[in-house]
C-alpha cells in the first residue's frame, strides 16, 4: 500500500501524518528538547554545556521521529522554523532513507485537522500536476 506522508514540525513537537486510500493516521511525537535557561551573570562556559546538550537533545528527538514515519517514497516535512530543514538534512545523512524525496514548505503553527488537511492538499495538487506532466496519446 502506498502511503503519503506529511511531517509538521517544530522544536516542541512533531505530527506525522500517513495517508492511504482508505484511511488517514496521526502520530504526535513530543520533544524534549528543554529552552535556554538564562540568569544574570552566566559564564561562558555554560553556554558551550548548554549548546551541546541541546544538539544531543534534539539528535534524539530526530531520530525519535525517523522511527515513526511509515515507509514512503516521498515526504513533505513544513512548519513554521528550522526543525524542518534540520530533519530533512538528518534524513538525507541517513542510508535507509536517503532515497526519499523530500519537499519543503514554510508553515505556521496549524491545528491537527489543518495539519491533515495540508498534507492532502500538498499531495492531491502534487498527483494532479504529474498527471498533467504526462503528455495524452491518442490511440
Amino acid at each position: 500500500m502506498h502511503h503519503l506522508v506529511g511531517i509538521w514540525i517544530d522544536h516542541e513537537r512533531a505530527v506525522i501524518v500517513s495517508a492511504s486510500v482508505d484511511q488517514v493516521a496521526t502520530e504526535i511525537v513530543e520533544s524534549e528538547v528543554r529552552g535556554h535557561p538564562r540568569y544574570p551573570g552566566q559564564e561562558v562556559g555554560g553556554e558551550k554545556k548548554y549548546e551541546k546538550r541541546h544538539g544531543q537533545e534534539l539528535d534524539r528527538y530526530y531520530d525519535q521521529v525517523i522511527r515513526s514515519v511509515p515507509e514512503s517514497d516521498d515526504l513533505l516535512v513544513f512548519g513554521p522554523g528550522e526543525a524542518k530543514f534540520e530533519l530533512a538534512e538528518r534524513f538525507r545523512r541517513s542510508k535507509p532513507h536517503s532515497h526519499r524525496s523530500i519537499v519543503l514548505e514554510t508553515a505556521d503553527k496549524l491545528t491537527d485537522p489543518q495539519i491533515v488537511a495540508s498534507v492532502k492538499a500538498h499531495f492531491d495538487a502534487a498527483s494532479r500536476s504529474s498527471a498533467a506532466a504526462v503528455p495524452s496519446r491518442k490511440l
